[in-house]
């Protein structure tokens, strides 16, 4: 069902919402990802800049997850998954938007997860690491740019980064998502939850 819908339209939620019931049924399975925003670095942003992208990035997973949510408690089966960044727990340099946005999406989910538990729905964050799409190459050019160096080289340095020594396929990342929409995964909620190579440095 191919479906254009700009996310930051809050107000557009409940027909898209409706749409999609009409066709499929009730909503069982969530899984929120939202773009990212420019590089910045953490000072001197405008207060527009930050309310845009709360609005794009946090308000909308917020607003769409509280649309679904009742009919998943009253299934006893829900599944919320949101798809953050590894900036949460190590914060991306230059990222400072998306790094702090990101994590009011984790004390949320966390949050929800102790709320729903009981109703068969489980709640989870998954922490993409260095994945081969758009957004990452994206990324990498706009740090060749930054810093007068090729595309090639950047990547090649990012890659050296990662432990499993390269970027990860969007089948793997889509892999565990799966799991987690699966009854298989019914124990596992409140997790952050990383598919990032080995790539985040912390414990």
């Amino acid at each position: 069902m191919p479906l254009t819908w700009d996310l930051a339209d809050l107000a557009s939620t409940e027909t898209h919402v409706s749409a999609i019931e009409t066709a499929f049924g009730p909503v069982d399975v969530l899984v929120n990802n939202t773009g990212g925003p420019p590089p910045t670095p953490a000072t001197g942003q405008d207060p527009a800049l930050w309310s845009k992208h709360f609005q794009s990035m946090v308000l909308s997973v917020i607003a769409l997850t509280d649309r679904v949510l009742p009919q998943m408690r009253a299934k006893k089966f829900g599944r919320v998954i949101t798809s953050t960044s590894s900036g949460v727990i190590a914060p991306i340099p230059n990222l400072a938007v998306s790094n702090a946005l990101r994590l009011t999406l984790v004390g949320w989910s966390k949050t929800l997860a102790r709320e729903v538990g009981r109703d068969g729905v489980t709640v989870n964050i998954v922490l993409p690491g260095r994945i081969a799409t758009p957004r990452i190459k994206f990324l990498d050019e706009q740090k060749a740019k930054r810093e007068n160096r090729s595309v090639e080289d950047v990547s090649a340095e990012s890659t050296a980064s990662i432990p499993v020594g390269r970027y990860g396929d969007p089948k793997e990342y889509g892999d565990v998502v799966a799991f987690l929409a699966s009854t298989r995964a019914s124990y596992v909620t409140g997790s952050v939850i990383r598919v990032d190579g080995g790539f985040i440095p912390s414990i």
